[in-house]
C-alpha cells in the first residue's frame, strides 16, 4: 500500500518542478539550460528532462537549445486573462459604442496576428461587424499596429499586401509604430479592407504591460482620417478606463 502513495508524492514534487521551470521561462521570457538551472536551482540533467516532457506537451517551445514557454502553456494563461479582461473591458466598449454609434473590438496577440475575442455592435444602420474569434494580420489593422508597438515586432513577421494602402516595407513599418507609441494610439486607413477605416489603443494590465488593443472601426465613407483622429481621444479615454479595471496602476 505504501508504494502507491510515495509514487503519487513523487509526481507531485514532478509536477512542482515543472511549474517553476514554467514560471522560471516566463520571467525569462527564454533561456538555456544554464540560466534556468540558476533561476530554478535544479541541477542541469533534472531540469532537461523536465523541459523535454514539457516540450513533448506542448507547454514549452525549444530552438535551437533555446527554450520559452509554449502555446499550451500560453492558451491556459490566457484563459484567466481573457475572463478578467472581457469584464473589465467591456462596459467601456459599451458605453463607447453608444457614445459613438460605431462598432467597438476588443483584440489580444495570438502569435503572428491579432484575434478579436469581443465586439459591441455599433448603432447606426449601415456598421461593421468583425465576429468574436476572428484574426487580423498585426501590420495591417489599428489593433494589430497597437500591439506591435507595445510589444515588439516577431521576428519573420510577413507584411502581406492587402490594399494599395498596406504597410508591406519594415522600414515604414517602423516609422508607423514609432508613431504609434508617440500620439498613443493607432489608425488603420483602410490597410486591411477598402472602405474600413479604425483607431485603436492599447488596453495595460497590472504589471504595464499592454494586453489587449481596444479599437472603434467605421465606414471610410463616414470616418475620415481628420474624424478618426478627433475620435482618438475618447477611444483613449475607453482603455485608459478599462485598463484602470484590470489594476493598471500608471505613473505620474
Amino acid at each position: 500500500m505504501p508504494r502507491p502513495r510515495e509514487r503519487g508524492a513523487g509526481e507531485v514534487k514532478t509536477l512542482e518542478r515543472g511549474l517553476k521551470v514554467l514560471e522560471a521561462l516566463a520571467e525569462l521570457g527564454e533561456g538555456g539550460l544554464s540560466p534556468l538551472a540558476r533561476r530554478t536551482g535544479l541541477s542541469k540533467s533534472t531540469l532537461y528532462r523536465l523541459l523535454q516532457a514539457l516540450v513533448r506537451l506542448g507547454f514549452v517551445e525549444e530552438v535551437e537549445g533555446v527554450y520559452r514557454v509554449g502555446p499550451r502553456a500560453f492558451a491556459v494563461g490566457q484563459a484567466y486573462l481573457r475572463k478578467s479582461l472581457l469584464q473589465a473591458v467591456r462596459p467601456e466598449m459599451e458605453a463607447l459604442a453608444a457614445e459613438t454609434g460605431e462598432s467597438v473590438n476588443l483584440a489580444v496577440p495570438a502569435g503572428m496576428e491579432a484575434l478579436y475575442l469581443d465586439q459591441a455592435e455599433g448603432t447606426k444602420l449601415v456598421r461593421l461587424f468583425t465576429a468574436p474569434g476572428s484574426r487580423a494580420p498585426l501590420h495591417a489593422t489599428g489593433v494589430g499596429k497597437v500591439l506591435l508597438a507595445y510589444r515588439g515586432v516577431p521576428e519573420g513577421l510577413p507584411l502581406t499586401p492587402y490594399t494599395p494602402f498596406t504597410l508591406t516595407r519594415r522600414e515604414d513599418l517602423l516609422r508607423e509604430l514609432e508613431r504609434v507609441r508617440r500620439q498613443g494610439y493607432a489608425l488603420d486607413n483602410e490597410e486591411k479592407e477598402l472602405g474600413v477605416r479604425c483607431v485603436a489603443a492599447p488596453v495595460f494590465g497590472p504589471g504595464g504591460e499592454v494586453v489587449a488593443a481596444l479599437s472603434l472601426s467605421a465606414p471610410a465613407s463616414r470616418l475620415s482620417p481628420q474624424a478618426a483622429h478627433a475620435l482618438a481621444p475618447r477611444v483613449l479615454e475607453a482603455a485608459r478606463r478599462a485598463s484602470l479595471r484590470l489594476g493598471f496602476t500608471p505613473t505620474l
